[in-house]
């Protein structure tokens, strides 16, 4: 299918079956229409991934908007940027760089934070805690990011190799990559289904009931927090004391004046690597979902509900049901011991039938 606008023209090579056409249609149109973008600053300088790490969230923005980096020392003026992008910093903010993003949202500025506040060193075999000026700066705002991991035993796995007389790969399950499937109803999280985090952090809300603050997503209900640092480890014997804090908040809106009479907000998400594709022979494809959920994120702060309802349309994840322990037991040996009782059951009535029977043909006058 070939989309022709003037002497422009864009192209579907192939039409595959449950494509979400609607959509696919909707971002051809408009990249051909559309004339000046409005400009989304991605603030740098402070160990944030390259563009080209953050090449498939970008591919999805570039649709709408024009993405531009921005370093806070250098910039002179921010109000020209629709919304601002801060994606896992793990180098010093300064306060003057701080205040300069206080001057933005005191305007009435947007601000998409997906913050790194602790890092997971696998290699090491460690977890250590992120401080960049930023966890305070939030905190003076009523966002408290906690420096611990958090764990889910709805999670994803790693692969590890098997020793023993033949080597193999093999998949474990690994709680500090948690499953998100737990949304409340707000534009940002229309139609998202399954997010996957990595080495992910709880957040609260320590501020005042002026301001609008509205939870995202959440864990699961058999999750659980460590605080940093912690020492990994691949094999550990997970045990229900392990998931006592459930349901812990990962991703959160704010809006309200900060500062000045004019509505700021800000996007929190409590991991800053969960759209990072990464370079070369490290990159990996993200999750459909943590795009969406980005994409949307900034369509919400720039105010442009533009493809929103359009983007999760035919994104589809059916994952199974977290139970606890006690209900696996329950049903494992549920369906183990019924077969065997209706059996015993079914030998038992069959048994007295025969015996009555039996019975009643040994009594005088059976047989006549």
């Amino acid at each position: 299918m070939v989309i022709q606008v003037g002497n422009e023209f864009e192209a579907i090579p192939l039409i595959k079956p449950g494509i979400a056409m609607e959509y696919t249609l909707s971002t051809l149109i408009k990249r051909l229409t559309i004339k000046d973008k409005p400009q989304i600053g991605y603030i740098m300088g402070h160990g944030e991934p390259e563009f080209a790490a953050i090449e498939q969230v970008l591919d999805e923005l570039s649709i709408l908007y024009d993405v531009k980096p921005v370093y806070l020392l250098s910039e002179p003026d921010l109000e020209k940027y629709k919304c601002l992008m801060l994606i896992g910093p793990t180098g010093t903010i300064s306060p003057t760089q701080l205040g300069s993003l206080d001057n933005y949202l005191e305007k009435g500025g947007s601000l998409m934070i997906a913050m790194e506040r602790v890092r997971g060193m696998l290699n090491d075999g460690i977890g250590v805690t992120v401080n960049t000026g930023l966890e305070k700066w939030l905190e003076d705002k009523g966002l408290y990011v906690e420096d611990s991991f958090i764990v889910d035993k709805k999670c994803g796995t790693v692969t590890v190799q098997q020793q023993g007389f033949f080597s193999f790969p093999q998949q474990i399950n690994f709680p500090f990559l948690p499953v998100i499937s737990q949304f409340t109803n707000h534009s940002i999280t229309d139609g998202i289904e399954t997010l996957i985090l990595q080495f992910a952090s709880p957040i609260k809300y320590v501020g005042d009931t002026l301001m609008n603050y509205q939870p995202l997503a959440y864990t699961s209900k058999i999750s659980g927090k460590l605080k940093a640092p912690i020492s990994f480890n691949i094999g550990r014997n997970w045990r229900a004391q392990d998931f006592l804090y459930p349901d812990l908040v990962v991703a959160a809106a704010l809006s309200g004046p900060m500062g000045g009479e004019e509505d700021a907000k800000i996007c929190l998400i409590g991991d800053g690597n969960f759209i990072v594709n990464g370079f070369g022979a490290n990159k990996i494809p993200i999750q459909k979902d943590n795009i969406n959920l980005f994409a949307n994120a900034i369509d919400w702060l720039s105010d442009d509900s533009g493809l929103m309802s359009l983007r999760t349309k035919g994104v589809l994840s059916r994952p199974l049901k977290e139970i606890s322990d006690g209900k696996v037991f329950m049903i494992k040996y549920f369906n183990f011991l019924i077969p065997v009782v209706l059996l015993i059951a079914y030998g038992v009535i069959r048994f007295k039938r025969r015996s009555n029977r039996r019975s009643k043909r040994m009594r005088p006058g059976f047989i006549k």
